[in-house]
Formats: structure tokens, sequence, C-alpha cells
């Protein structure tokens, strides 16, 4: 047999043993690809849960429109941002990455309704336990939110994306 029949041959039978760099390469882009999958699918999880927790701020809405003698204005004007902001948030399930400053936007701006909460819990006593409460729940889907949004893509990835 010649050198490129046997190397052939053997190819055929082990092609670790022949190209042990290429197969590695491949299992390290699959165990990739397979860790982004899983990232997004987790990131839509996320999305729909604080989508859905969010949209559920209609109901003090319409309650806050209803009565609005025995309502705080500024709660109910928050809660129809957070509706909103909730109803995009599901609509973002669909396509993360085209959605990432979305998802960037409710992640700081839980942020920052924490860090109010949170200062106002400690000036009132009487209403510290559930502001403090509400500001972890924030504070974990800002952190969320942000761990799991899709990275930016590099201008030379979105001309590959885009066929030019």
């Amino acid at each position: 047999m010649r050198h490129s029949n046997v190397r052939t041959f053997i190819s055929g039978l082990a092609p670790n043993l022949i190209y042990p760099v290429q197969t590695v390469t491949n299992a390290k882009k699959r165990n990739f690809k397979e860790g982004g999958m899983i990232r997004e699918r987790a990131l839509k999880v996320v999305l729909v849960l604080v989508g859905l927790l969010f949209s559920a701020a209609i109901y003090p809405v319409i309650g806050g429109l209803r009565d609005p003698g025995n309502s705080d204005t500024g709660d109910t004007m928050m809660m129809g941002l957070y509706f909103t902001l909730g109803i995009f948030l599901l609509l973002a399930v669909r396509n993360p990455a085209a959605h990432r400053s979305l998802i960037t936007f409710a992640a700081w701006s839980s942020f920052a309704h924490a860090a109010v909460m949170s200062t106002q819990g400690f000036e009132m006593p009487s209403e510290r336990a559930g502001f403090l409460g509400g500001s972890t729940v924030l504070v974990i889907i800002g952190v969320a939110l942000l761990a799991l949004r899709p990275s930016a893509k590099k201008p030379a990835e979105e001309a590959v994306a885009s066929g030019a």
C-alpha cells in the first residue's frame, strides 16, 4: 500500500488518530454552540417570567384608574410603565439578540428602581420589609438579564451575518 492509501484506510477506521486537532476543535465548537443554546434558552425563560411578572402590573393600574381617590397616582403611572415593559420583554423572546438594548434597559431600570426602593425602605421603617424584599427581587431580575443578555456583535460578524 502506498502512504496515502494507508492514511486513507486508517482515517476511515480511526479519524481521531490522523486528525486529532481537528476533532478536538470541532468538539470545542460543538460544546460552545451547545452552551450558547442553553444560555439563549435560559434567557428566553427569564424573559417570559419577567415579562409576565411585569405585565401583571396591569391589575394595580386598572384598580387605580377605577378608584383614583384610593390610589397613589405615582404608583399607578409606574405600574403602567412596567406593564408596557413586560409586553415588550415578551415580544423580545422571539429574537433576544435583536432586542439587546431593551434587555439592557430592563436590567438597569430594575437596578434604579431597587436603589430608590431600598432608600425608601430605610427612611420608612413601617415599609422596610416590603421595600427591601421588592428591591431584592428587582436586583435578581437585573443581574439575570445582564448575565444572560446576548453579546454585542462586532462589525465584522455583522457583515458576515448580512452576507456582505
